[in-house]
């Protein structure tokens, strides 16, 4: 039981529990999102639907490009509605890193921080 406790127990379990939960809750967000968008596409030329498509009687060639289509969709709004401002605004609020120190600078540095101490 001990064992098991400790597994529960353990920081990365919750984190990932936490990771999980919050994931659900954003794909229904991303998903209600994208579906605003589908229903923009067909109101301007048709919603993007192929499930009836069977070119050469292929019957899973059509829902495959509608599976497609929605992916895209879904990946267009991901990237250019989430991923570029979170990159804009963490480039904005990010502090510089600071430049690189010469080894030699860095060394003489603690040498004489270290005799000041003395």
């Amino acid at each position: 039981m001990k064992g098991f406790k400790d597994f529960i127990m353990r920081g990365n379990l919750v984190e990932l529990a936490v990771a999980f939960v919050i994931g659900a809750a954003f794909a229904a967000v991303v998903t209600a999102f994208t579906k605003i968008i589908v229903e923009l596409l067909a109101k301007a030329g048709g919603a993007p639907n192929f499930d009836e498509w069977q070119p050469g009687g292929l019957v899973s060639v059509g829902p495959f490009l509608t599976a497609l289509v929605a992916f895209l969709i879904m990946a267009f709004v991901v990237y250019f509605f989430i991923v570029k401002p979170y990159e804009a605004a963490k480039a904005r609020f990010e502090k510089p890193a600071d430049e690189a120190v010469d080894p030699q600078i860095a060394l003489l540095t603690e040498i004489r921080d270290q005799l000041a101490r003395r």
